[in-house]
């Protein structure tokens, strides 16, 4: 632990503080360095029976809208990156 931390540690040697319910309270949702709000928006959308089997057999039954969440925003993040590699390669390519 740094020293830094106003958390009391916990008993197991563990260096991680004990998070209080105040403490998750405090937090703030961020993607990448920007907040976001931590409500989720309910929406309507038609996917195809067979998707939507695959993900509640990859989730057990329950939670599978969590997993079509996280595939979504890996699929949005992977745009990103790809996005940002197409342009430093073509930066890189014009460059010389």
């Amino acid at each position: 632990m740094n020293g830094n931390t106003t958390l009391q540690a916990s008993d197991n040697f563990d260096e991680a503080p004990v998070w209080s319910p105040e403490d998750f309270a405090l937090a703030v949702h961020r993607v990448g360095l920007q907040p976001t709000s931590m409500k989720k928006q309910k929406i309507n959308i038609t996917l195809d029976p067979d998707v939507v089997a695959w993900f509640k057999r990859q989730a057990g039954g329950r939670g599978y809208q969590t997993l079509i969440n996280a595939a979504l925003r890996e699929a949005m993040q992977q745009k990103t990156i790809e996005e940002t590699l197409r342009r430093v390669i073509r930066e890189e390519l014009h460059s010389t």
